[in-house]
């Protein structure tokens, strides 16, 4: 397997960290984006930082060009970032819409609109959009957050087959509840009630997530696009 020049959004949380480690343990040299640099408790020598508002088109474009300039190229991107702002339709505000849609949705359309021309170029690259099962079921109180991540599946169906025969694969990734710090706040009840819920009986970690986009990420996998792969314990069930 050849290393690869990897881009990894929303590095600094507890899932990005783990799909940073899972694409390094590949071989990989990993850029990981955030608003803030990660923990210093947490901060990972190996891995390349790198500060970025992902909701500034702009700014998504020049760190492109500056990867691109630095290491040769961007093979692999990895859109994980990802924020919340749940009210129900009628109590929602515009701003939260605007904000969950700009992170979720456009910024990923952003680094795509930028990585994509220099992978068209060399024939080769792997994108995997981390999307969520509300994507395809809805959610209460999250009309925001399930229409981003519905369109996400969309972006990704869409640009695989615009990609598909120039060496680029496009899929993403819907996690179920994941143990990362947006869970452990909440309440004890509803945390036992959720895992419950779950056909394997229990909350996903990081690195399970992280171990179905290296694999979406790896080489091997060039048959492979335009798939979402649920990955949640069998909370959602579909054909």
């Amino acid at each position: 397997m050849q290393a690869r020049i990897a881009l990894v959004t929303g590095a600094s949380g507890g899932l990005g960290t783990a799909i940073c480690q899972a694409l390094r343990a590949q071989g990989h040299t990993v850029i990981g984006v955030d608003r803030a640099p990660p923990p210093p408790a947490t901060a990972d020598p190996q891995l390349h930082t790198r500060m970025l508002d992902i909701t500034d088109d702009t700014a998504c474009q020049a760190l492109v060009q500056e990867l691109e300039g630095s290491f040769g190229s961007v093979d692999i991107l990895v859109n994980n970032a990802g924020i919340t702002r749940d009210a129900t339709l009628r109590k929602m505000q515009i701003e939260d819409w605007d904000a969950v849609l700009g992170v979720n949705l456009r910024a990923a359309f952003s680094l795509c609109h930028a990585a994509v021309p220099g992978m068209l170029a060399r024939g080769y690259g792997r994108i995997v959009n981390i999307s969520s099962v509300s994507g395809q079921t809805g959610n209460f109180g999250q009309t925001n957050y399930a229409a981003a991540k519905a369109g996400l599946h969309a972006l990704t169906m869409s640009l695989a087959r615009e990609t598909a025969a120039k060496g680029i694969t496009v899929n993403s990734v819907s996690p179920g509840y994941v143990r990362t710090p947006m869970t452990a706040a909440m309440p004890a009840e509803a945390l036992a009630r959720t895992s419950a819920a779950i056909p394997v009986g229990r909350l996903g970690e990081p690195q399970d997530i992280a171990r179905a986009v290296a694999f979406l990420a790896d080489e091997a996998s060039s048959y492979i696009t335009g798939v979402n792969l649920p990955v949640n314990g069998g909370l959602f069930m579909s054909f």
